[in-house]
């Protein structure tokens, strides 16, 4: 049995904000209340009170949560693990101890592996070393047959064998046709899309804003527009179908618009943010070089000042990592030609808490519904909140400990936040139960 005493428990889904007891058994929550903990404390060592469906006999581990904050474990809808093909730059274990480091106890890993997850023998690889890990790691699968934009995949099969979803990102699909058709089947499934909207037609150099910044390094970079163009057409395309659309890493003020138009007409879409497109601009690009390239780009102030508007007023609805890990090698290579993406599960509640809470943005329970309540409903998922009998994927951290980026869990190291000072420290993350990572010293065994 696990019981965490004294934490300020915070649950979206429900509302809940105030301080009590959890009490963990057999991987689900048994009990939650003020002072839940003290009949047990006072049996530790021995069997327990009589309670339906605990097991008596186990050891109690306790965790004192005094000062701390107790929410539902994060859940990522956007990283990329790299495995199977490329897994020199991260694999399936390593990113979930990111993840797990992170606070994150779900994860949906993309499809742009070598093999793609197109096919059933590739997605029950992912799946079954998924589950070696200690957290949730799901999988989407391609949209189109080897991601080249051309023949939808058997989505139904990839369905029956566990695919979260369907999404060819890091690729746009171009054809209008073919994603009305694809929307038109996800439907029939009931299942969620998630689309990567760059229109190449309008790109010269990716993964630098084409703006004042591009102009003063010599490249063509990537302009707003290509985002645009087609979220306008895929919001469309949503409300006309019916279909549950993501949009992922929205980066452009216009975009933004866009989606509380489409929302506000009755489409079913969500729109996702990472961590970097709130926190830095286009300038960071300057300072930080390829470690600031990403698709989409950093764009204008003025862009990120309308993603701060839109996570405010609940345009947006979801912040995803696109935890995108790369070799050293590869980003010491000269901007043009170096891939675009950074980590960033172990960055990014963090960030949240300190370019979104503290500057008043969004509140402490508004941030952790973008991490939790809003992605489980995305992708239909029995997680993402804290009620006796659910099941136990917790997040403990503080809110108040400043703390200094310096090594990862993953096995890259691509991120422009190395160095800098962020508040809130994720101290234990619990999933099914179990302590799958831990930063403190107070948790022990009676």
């Amino acid at each position: 049995m696990l019981i965490i005493k004294n934490g300020r428990v915070i649950d979206p889904a429900s509302g809940t904000d105030a301080v009590m007891d959890v009490m963990i058994d057999q991987g689900r929550i048994l009990e939650m209340g003020y002072g839940a903990a003290q009949p047990w404390e006072q049996t530790a060592g021995g069997p327990g009170p009589e309670r339906a469906g605990a097991d008596s006999g186990s050891p109690h581990q306790v965790i004192d949560a005094s000062g701390l904050v107790v929410a539902p474990g994060l859940i990522d809808v956007h990283v990329h693990f790299r495995d199977p093909g490329l897994t020199y730059k991260e694999d399936i274990h390593t990113g979930a101890a990111a993840a797990a480091r992170g606070g994150f106890t779900t994860v949906v890993c993309m499809a742009n592996t070598k093999p793609p997850v197109d096919n059933v023998e590739t997605l029950e690889y992912v799946l079954a070393e998924g589950r070696k890990t200690g957290i949730h790691v799901m999988q989407a699968a391609a949209v189109t047959v080897g991601m080249k934009g051309g023949i939808l995949t058997d989505m139904e099969t990839l369905k029956a064998h566990g695919a979260a979803g369907f999404t060819d990102d890091g690729i746009p699909l171009t054809d209008g046709a073919l994603v009305k058709q694809a929307m038109e089947e996800a439907v029939r499934l009931d299942m969620p899309l998630s689309f990567h909207e760059e229109d190449p037609a309008f790109i010269r150099d990716n993964g630098i804003h084409q703006g004042a910044v591009a102009r003063k390094l010599g490249v063509g970079g990537s302009p707003a527009v290509a985002e645009d163009t087609m979220i306008a057409r895929d919001c469309m395309l949503a409300l006309h179908t019916g279909a549950t659309v993501d949009i992922q890493h929205i980066s452009s003020g216009n975009s933004v618009r866009m989606v509380a138009l489409a929302k506000e007409l009755g489409a079913r879409v969500f729109a996702e943010v990472t961590p970097h497109h709130f926190t830095l601009d286009e300038t960071a690009v300057l300072e930080h070089g390829t470690l600031a390239k990403m698709n989409p780009p950093l764009r204008t102030a003025w862009d990120r000042q309308e993603i701060l508007r839109g996570l405010k007023e609940g345009v947006i609805d979801i912040i995803a990592t696109d935890h995108a890990p790369h070799s050293r090698e590869e980003k010491a290579r000269p901007l043009t030609q170096a891939p675009s993406g950074i980590t960033g599960l172990e960055t990014s509640l963090a960030l949240g808490i300190t370019g979104l809470v503290r500057t008043g943005v969004l509140t402490l329970p508004q941030l952790l519904e973008k991490m939790t309540k809003n992605p489980a409903d995305l992708y239909r998922m029995d997680r993402g909140y804290l009620a006796p009998g659910g099941e136990a994927d917790l997040v403990i951290f503080d809110p108040e400990e400043l703390w200094v980026v310096k090594e990862f869990a993953s096995k890259a190291e691509n991120s422009p936040f190395t160095g800098r000072e962020l508040w809130g420290k994720v101290k234990v993350t619990v999933c099914g139960g179990r302590i799958v990572y831990q930063d403190c010293q107070d948790v022990s065994v009676l």
